[in-house]
């Protein structure tokens, strides 16, 4: 495509690690591209990416915003994803939607592993992305070039520096670009003033062109040629190649600049806008098929105070007009957005991204036409697995079936959320990606669902079981003023190898206990191992009813019932109870110059060493794999992500129930008890 072709409606994403500075580079962007009168900031709370209030209370943002504009008779759509890597997972869908990423880093080389994970994503899909060394005003005595370096490494596609910069006095003050040979001065807050090349950056330009051409001619015979022959290629055909090679995911383009001042900002956005691949090659890249007359990909669910269910959505083809149906449902209201203010419009064509009112069935992640909803297209991002849970109930307890409903319409809006009833211990059970993400999801509860929540560290199911056998003969007998209860049993407890559960064997010889009660006995059996003498369920142990009496009048189910949980209370503690705790396979993925650090976490935590191997996939990455209570589990991921720079996750598997003795049993048993006792 010719570089002077105009392209209308694309869409491109703002991505990087927490503190990077992207939201205070949207603020710069729609500056510059006349969308905003004023520059709000984060630290006021009145930047357009921070807009929810969770995003106010923390100085950070905690969801994705869309902000979507004209520039230069273009419609542009720049999404702000959250930076913190517990809510990678918004920022991931956000990405499968964009045209191109522009990646936001600081001028820091000791910085580079946080932005491994992000690579990895981005060029596993083959999606287009752009380098923004932000912050180049604190860059100081270090070079631009040493830190990209720094990028390189975690990087598997080649990155290629546009810029150069233009120092005084140790201070970046401009920069020239690598393709048209011109110099800007930086002008903080206003566009920079072009001005002649300066002698002193001469040379250091002429050798960092030259490795850009010999960077894009490694995908393009022609250019080679051309080098080889000691040719110079004119800045249009440089700048053509460098667009193609970016929408292939070939090169990573470096540019660098200071969000706060404004700097380097509109060399950014033009570039985006020259060189950004339009919707038709993003949508051949998700696998759109090109006869669907309209398709759509929703990237986000959330819930409007006023306008109910939106799905935010990227038009792939066609175009979307209110009232027509999608997916299967008719859509019910089209907005455009810009952070969080909504403009209701009569359509949207391809290339728009757009929230859509009341698509009820529509969910994150799934592609929709005209003939029906196809769900998630291969090679969505799956949801990431649970690392950190909460226990939640409602502060009045007259909202819970109010926070029941919240709860679904929160996981509708945010998918790494799960949702767990516990079985075991009937907590209510919110696991999501970290502290600061649960917390985040408290805070939507009481603000947006008007449900004040509690949360607590969930309990650990411990177990117990036996480790003697013993006999034993219970009886229950009540008299009152009609029928009276009573059995008579004699029972044998003997103790089961690990994982067996539960057995009941009637050895009753004789018509000692009728038939019709044996079921009873077992069912009082069972009942009462729900609580153990250390006041945890029973497991792996089995009991032979041996014999017993019954009364032809009195005896009933009930009375074989009671006398078999009183006999269970009797017996065990003379079995030589002890407690149980789960132990969990735990697959620890972090960069290798952690795993030391990462070895002695899993030892600190009573934890078994099992090994550790390079992480498949994953240049520069071990994964540590270990067996560990799960009784230190609750906080292991935000030790984790404190020794590695924050992005070092793992995965877990429960492995078997195992002897706890000493402290930790005694602990165990204590809080149990208090638990209990405040019930």
């Amino acid at each position: 495509m010719p570089h002077s072709q105009i392209r209308t409606a694309r869409c491109a994403a703002l991505v990087g690690p927490y503190l990077s500075g992207k939201t205070t580079l949207l603020e710069s962007l729609l500056s510059a591209a006349g969308a905003i009168a004023r520059k709000g900031s984060v630290r006021d709370g009145n930047a357009v990416g921070d807009s929810a209030p969770e995003a106010k209370a923390r100085s950070m943002s905690t969801e994705l915003t869309v902000a979507s504009f004209e520039y230069l008779g273009e419609r542009w759509s720049i999404l702000d994803c959250p930076g913190s890597v517990e809510l990678a997972c918004e920022s991931q869908n956000a990405l499968m939607a964009a045209d191109v990423a522009v990646v936001v880093a600081e001028a820091a080389p000791d910085k580079a592993v946080l932005l491994a994970p992000l690579f990895k994503f981005l060029d596993d899909r083959g999606i287009p992305h752009i380098l923004f060394i932000n912050k180049i005003d604190a860059l100081g005595d270090q070079r631009v070039r040493d830190v990209v370096t720094a990028y390189q490494a975690v990087s598997a596609r080649k990155l290629v520096l546009r810029e150069v910069p233009i120092r005084e006095k140790g201070a970046v003050t401009g920069l020239v670009d690598l393709v048209s040979e011109r110099a800007y001065r930086f002008n903080p807050h206003k566009p920079s003033n072009l001005v002649a090349l300066p002698d002193t950056v001469k040379d250091q330009e002429a050798e960092a062109r030259q490795s850009l051409l010999e960077s894009v001619a490694d995908f393009d015979d022609s250019l080679l040629e051309k080098l080889l022959e000691d040719m110079v290629p004119d800045s249009g055909e440089i700048y053509d190649k460098m667009a193609r090679e970016l929408a292939d995911d070939l090169i990573v383009p470096v540019f660098f600049g200071s969000a706060e001042n404004d700097n380097g900002v509109r060399r950014l956005l033009k570039a985006l806008r020259h060189d950004g691949p339009e919707v038709a090659t993003t949508a051949a890249r998700a696998g759109v098929p090109a006869n669907a007359a309209t398709a759509v990909q929703v990237i986000k669910t959330q819930t409007g105070s006023h306008a109910g269910k939106l799905s935010v959505a990227r038009v792939w083809q066609g175009s979307v007009t209110d009232g027509m149906t999608l997916g299967g449902e008719r859509v019910s209201g089209i907005f455009r957005l810009f952070g969080h203010e909504s403009t209701k419009v009569p359509q949207a064509t391809a290339g728009d991204l757009v929230a859509l009112g009341r698509l009820d069935k529509a969910a994150t992640g799934d592609r929709l036409t005209e003939k029906g909803n196809l769900g998630a297209p291969e090679g969505w991002p799956e949801r990431p697995a649970p690392v950190h849970g909460l226990a939640l109930h409602a502060e009045n307890r007259n909202d819970e079936v109010k926070l029941s409903a919240a709860l679904q319409k929160l996981i509708e809006e945010d998918p790494s959320l799960v949702l767990e009833q516990s079985p075991d211990t009937g907590e209510m059970v919110l696991w999501g990606q970290g502290d600061i993400h649960l917390r985040i999801a408290m805070d939507r509860l009481r603000g947006k669902f008007n449900v004040a929540v509690k949360g607590h560290a969930p309990q650990v199911p411990y177990r117990e079981t036996i480790r003697k056998p013993t006999t034993h003969h219970a009886r229950h007998k009540r008299q009152t003023g009609g029928h009276g209860q009573f059995a008579d049993i004699h029972v044998s407890i003997r103790p089961l190898p690990r994982g067996e559960g539960i057995q009941f064997e009637d050895s009753v010889v004789g018509g000692a206990i009728p038939r019709q009660y044996i079921p009873a006995v077992e069912a009082g059996i069972r009942e009462a191992a729900a609580r153990g003498p250390l006041g945890f369920p029973v497991v792996d142990f089995a009991v032979t009813l041996t014999g017993g009496q019954f009364h032809a009048v009195d005896s009933s189910d009930m009375a074989f019932k009671t006398v078999a949980r009183q006999a269970m209370a009797e017996a065990l503690p003379n079995c030589e109870p002890v407690l149980l705790e789960p132990i969990l396979t735990v697959t620890i993925a972090a960069p290798s110059e952690f795993t030391p650090k990462v070895q002695r976490l899993v030892t600190g935590r009573r934890g078994q060493l099992l090994g550790f191997d390079s992480r498949p996939g994953w240049a520069g990455w071990d994964e540590v794999k270990a067996l560990i209570p799960q009784a230190e589990m609750q906080d292991l991921i935000v030790e984790l992500r404190s020794l590695s720079l924050g992005v070092g996750t793992y995965q877990w598997v429960f492995e078997r129930l195992q002897e706890v003795a000493g402290k930790a049993a005694d602990r165990a048993v204590e809080i149990r008890r208090e638990t209990l006792a405040a019930q």
